[in-house]
């Protein structure tokens, strides 16, 4: 297996040592060109056709990663935190870790190249504030990312941030994903990557995306609509339930009553609810389709 990173800060040097008309292009073909597969998938070309269309530069920013055109003096630090090589080591390790638990499993993974970096995050966006000043994206099997605000909250919760990442990798290898995928299927992937984070790293480092909710607050509040809407189709339709309010009103999405990252949180303690009950481990639970999970769960809705 070949795990390889990209090294971003070397970028980010790059970046931030050009003029302003050049930092755009070192952004696109120097980070994000080998990860061409990946933007493809979001329909994202490397350079829009129309000056201001949608491209990886626009798609990054929607994400909340650090535009080019911001990367600026006031990020020499953040670069510089970024510059450690025990970073990217650990990083790696991460994936390994978390990859050679399927393989250990006996699990033959399909794919055996994986690319991934770690980004600058904007700490001014609201998505980025939201989670504490981290995030990633795994969901393309083969391709990893990762973007924080570095600092010591956010690098020390870097690996489990990784192992959640490559969760979704593993399991969209073997589960196909569907654009019209259902809010059920939504918070049991993200129930089982977390749980699977926590499984290597500990409770103690589950994201913000999970932390923030008591088991109050879930059982009051959010347990009841997400169980009436499991069906519900399509991310335009779904994400209000999945990731609140909040963040659902800044992408013009009706309000549905659900604080930050419901979705996320009762996926978390649905899936735990799942492992607990039949005794499964996490690494043979990613690989199963979401209904099994499911409905074996139907009691975890009258908890």
């Amino acid at each position: 297996m070949k795990i390889e990173a990209v090294r971003s800060d070397e970028v980010y040097r790059k970046i931030l040592a050009a003029p302003d008309e050049k930092k755009n292009d070192i952004y696109r073909y120097g980070l994000m060109q080998p990860f061409k597969k990946k933007w493809d998938c979001y329909s994202a070309p490397m350079k829009a056709a129309t000056p201001g269309g949608y491209d990886v530069i626009m798609a990054s920013e929607m994400l909340g990663h650090l535009v080019p055109r911001k990367v600026d003096d006031a990020q020499a630090e953040h670069i510089g935190l970024l510059s450690n090589d025990a970073l990217w080591r650990d990083a790696e390790q991460a994936i390994r870790m978390s990859l050679a638990c399927f393989e250990s499993y006996g699990i033959e993974l399909p794919v055996q190249d994986y690319l991934f970096t770690l980004l600058l995050a904007d700490a001014e966006n609201v998505y980025v504030r939201m989670a504490e000043g981290y995030s990633g994206d795994g969901g393309i099997p083969g391709y990893i990312f990762a973007w924080l605000v570095p600092n010591e909250f956010t690098l020390g919760r870097l690996p489990a941030a990784l192992a959640h990442e490559a969760n979704h990798n593993v399991r969209f290898q073997f589960i196909t994903w569907k654009n019209d995928i259902t809010l059920g299927e939504m918070i049991v992937s993200e129930g089982l990557a977390e749980n699977f984070a926590t499984s290597l790293f500990g409770e103690a480092q589950a994201g913000p995306w999970v932390a923030k909710t008591d088991r109050k607050t879930l059982d009051e509040c959010i347990k009841s609509t997400i169980r009436h809407n499991l069906s519900v189709r399509g991310l335009d339709n779904l994400n209000s339930y999945l990731y609140g309010d909040e963040l659902a009103a800044l992408q013009g999405l009706p309000a549905v009553g659900m604080p930050y990252c419901a979705g996320y949180a009762c996926g978390y303690y649905l899936v735990k609810h799942y492992l607990e009950k039949t005794g499964k481990g996490i690494v043979e639970a990613t690989l199963l389709p979401a209904d099994e999970i499911l409905e074996a769960s139907e009691d975890f809705w009258r908890e």
